[in-house]
């Protein structure tokens, strides 16, 4: 990696031997600098317990609509790779797809918070995932990390036979009779195997710095293309590659426990208690059961964060507190 970004520092007109007074301004960015000295050194333990670890964030919600925070998103990826991690990005994608079915004149409805997909929606899904969404990512990572050739890579789950999935199966209980029925959601899978051989020679390779970038595309044994939820792709594949962390990024703080406050850390049983006596609602359901299952799968630990804040991902990875809820085996 060679860099050729130039500095104030570098390209000042006043040799920097000869003494002169320095401006309010100058002293406050000489603050500054100590500052961020001192932040590197602390945080010098934590870079050497991920060095060359493999890290899966799960990149979506409201940060993926704005493009000043995903720029900064970008940026925070391109850093981890220089730091010695080795970042692969999961992306969703919904309100990018909501918007362009509106365009499209094509209704869509939802059942349990997974859309129905019907073979026009489907189309547009992938398109949208596989297509803008992916590959704008992927070229903000190579944007921001050009001066030091780190490039973003959009993939699917169709690239190389990366994810294969099966229909999901869904029931629901009518409110009158009780009885179950399945509902059909159509193009909507569930994974059932990763193949991570692609991903993982990205990650290894030692002449050059790629950062995976996987759009939640699979594709079933006959050949049919489902649409896939982005959490449980991240999931499955930070499985795959045993990550050492998967960062679920979201757009609430952590998971809160029955007083309200963030719950810092918890294990698989901790977990699930709060999905069985209600504490956990609404969307943490199903993030939860994602970090439940990505633990069981061989991820070391999931930690659900707020993506909207700025660096969350380096607070999460190199402070002693973190950000967010780290959810462990035990």
């Amino acid at each position: 990696m060679k860099l050729s970004a130039s500095f104030p520092r570098d390209t000042a007109p006043i040799p920097r031997y000869l003494a002169r007074v320095m401006n309010e301004t100058e002293r406050q960015s000489e603050e500054r600098s100590w500052e961020t000295a001192k932040t590197l050194a602390e945080a010098l333990p934590y870079i050497q317990v991920y060095d060359r670890e493999t890290v899966v964030i799960k990149y979506g919600g409201h940060a993926m609509g704005e493009s000043a925070v995903a720029r900064q998103f970008a940026a925070d990826v391109v850093l981890l790779k220089l730091m010695g991690v080795n970042p692969v990005v999961v992306h969703g994608g919904g309100p990018q797809i909501s918007a362009m079915l509106d365009k499209a004149g094509v209704k869509s409805s939802f059942v349990d918070g997974l859309r129905v997909t019907d073979p026009a929606t489907m189309e547009v899904a992938e398109m949208v995932l596989s297509g803008a969404v992916n590959k704008e990512i992927a070229h903000w990572i190579t944007m921001a990390g050009k001066e030091a050739d780190v490039r973003g890579v959009g993939l699917s789950g169709k690239d190389a036979g990366l994810l294969t999935v099966e229909k999901t199966r869904r029931t629901k209980r009518d409110p009158d009779s009780m009885i179950e029925h399945e509902v059909d959601l159509g193009y909507v899978g569930e994974p059932t195997k990763v193949d991570p051989k692609l991903i993982a020679g990205l990650i290894a390779s030692e002449t050059e710095d790629w950062v995976p970038v996987i759009a939640p595309i699979g594709v079933a044994e006959d050949g049919q293309t489902y649409n896939v939820n982005a959490d449980t792709v991240a999931g499955a594949v930070a499985g795959s590659l045993t990550a050492k962390r998967m960062l679920l990024l979201t757009d609430v703080p952590g998971v809160k426990g029955a007083d309200g406050d963030i719950i810092r850390q918890m294990t698989l049983d901790e977990a699930q208690n709060l999905i069985d006596t209600g504490v956990a609602t609404g969307g943490m359901i199903p993030k939860l059961e994602t970090a439940m299952a990505a633990v069981r799968a061989g991820v070391e630990a999931v930690v659900i964060l707020d993506g909207r804040r700025p660096h969350a991902m380096l607070v999460e990875l190199f402070t002693e507190f973190g950000a967010g809820t780290l959810v462990k085996a035990s």
